[in-house]
């Protein structure tokens, strides 16, 4: 059973009004942290998700949970003709906004105000769909997959890149300590709100990952489900298909 996510803050607030908020205040600093915090690796693990949906030659994509906009604009790649990039944060859209108007890429993307776990789109409407470091944010991990699910195209491709957790010593070990102390502490400095990157360290390591993860996604009815441990571990890319 997977554990309980450690909320934001606390609140009387529910977890998704938590997470919104949380992402609204970091918005500004989101982008050049993640580069930070990640010694730039991210940017090579969203070229990779990238590959993967390019292979299945998609029409359309859904990226959810897609922030500023990062992986939504790599999918241009993918040679999609509509891409959407769904966010319940409208703070990070603004950002994302923005970086789509610059790159001229308004005709391809589509920035959405929306919830994961209550699509507004039609059943099977997608080729692809894509969740870049957003479903452990969900409030309801399994309706959130099961609404993926519903909006997925008959053969189409799920492509998950999320955080997980480094199994071999002594990976594991300094894993632990650098999300525990070393990152709230960059967060802090960045973006003045250490308990943002204290609940993302967090929620990371309770996240299901590995084979769990692979098994909630076979629960909701996804096949061909495999997992793609990345850098010692530190994240795993998880494609399915529908």
């Amino acid at each position: 059973m997977a554990k309980k996510v450690i909320p934001y803050k606390d609140s009387d607030l529910g977890k998704k009004a938590q997470v919104t908020q949380m992402f609204d205040t970091i918005s500004g600093s989101y982008d050049g942290l993640n580069r930070v915090i990640s010694f730039g690796i991210d940017i090579k693990w969203r070229k990779r998700v990238v590959n993967i949906v390019k292979a299945s030659r998609p029409e359309s994509v859904l990226d959810i949970a897609t922030g500023t906009g990062d992986l939504a604009i790599n999918l241009v790649e993918s040679g999609a003709k509509s891409i959407i990039g769904l966010d319940i944060s409208p703070g990070m859209l603004e950002v994302g906004k923005k970086k789509v108007a610059q790159k001229k890429l308004d005709p391809i993307i589509d920035m959405v105000v929306g919830d994961s776990e209550n699509l507004p789109f039609s059943d099977q409407s997608f080729d692809a769909v894509t969740v870049a470091f957003g479903v452990r944010n969900f409030e309801n991990l399994e309706k959130g997959l099961s609404e993926i699910y519903r909006v997925l195209a008959t053969g189409g491709t799920f492509v998950v890149l999320e955080t997980s957790v480094p199994t071999q010593t002594p990976f594991k070990q300094g894993y632990s300590l650098y999300t525990k102390y070393i990152l709230p502490m960059i967060g802090k400095l960045f973006s003045k709100d250490r308990s943002a990157y204290a609940y993302l360290s967090e929620s990371a390591s309770v996240f299901p990952h590995g084979e769990a993860f692979n098994n909630i996604l076979r629960k909701i009815g996804f096949i061909e489900v495999e997992n793609k441990p990345q850098t010692l571990g530190v994240a795993s890319i998880y494609v399915a298909k529908k």
